[in-house]
């Protein structure tokens, strides 16, 4: 019995931060709005306070592909114990995005570096994912990645 319980007591969870359009270009980005930060950067910040919060995979990707992001999110659906996602763009309009996160079994936050309700284009103030997602975190920076990082870990 104790080696049973030793195994799943080794059952780690496992989270996925997926990156939507242009945040390859992160660094090079209105500063303004997204800081200095690059991907890579955001990358290690972020799977580092996974490792240290006891998760056993963090796994990123980014694309600027919206199929590609969708096939992303079907093929992690049911495989990841939690998922944080920042569609770039397609925060403002991708339906298909909105309708792949219905799948996801584990909570989603939704994370954007900028304050989308503050934008100054109307567009961008609006998110067609919120709903879908258990928390949204806006306008923190990488400090949000690292909050949704750390909701996930006190609730998994």
């Amino acid at each position: 019995m104790s080696g049973w319980c030793g195994e799943i007591s080794m059952l780690r969870p496992a989270v996925a931060v997926l990156n939507g359009c242009n945040l390859n270009m992160l660094g090079q980005r209105n500063h303004e709005h997204y800081g200095t930060i690059t991907l890579a950067e955001l990358d290690d910040l972020v799977t580092g306070r996974a490792a240290a919060l006891g998760f056993a995979a963090c796994t990123c990707f980014q694309t600027n592909h919206e199929g590609a992001m969708v096939e992303k999110i079907q093929q992690l659906s049911q495989s990841v114990d939690g998922m944080i996602i920042n569609p770039g763009a397609w925060t403002h309009y991708s339906f298909a995005i909105h309708d792949a996160l219905e799948l996801v079994a584990a909570p989603v936050i939704e994370v954007h570096l900028s304050d989308i309700a503050k934008r100054k284009e109307e567009w961008r103030r609006r998110s067609v994912i919120s709903d879908v997602c258990a928390r949204t975190i806006s306008g923190k920076g990488p400090a949000g990645y690292l909050e949704a990082i750390g909701w996930l870990a006190e609730r998994l």
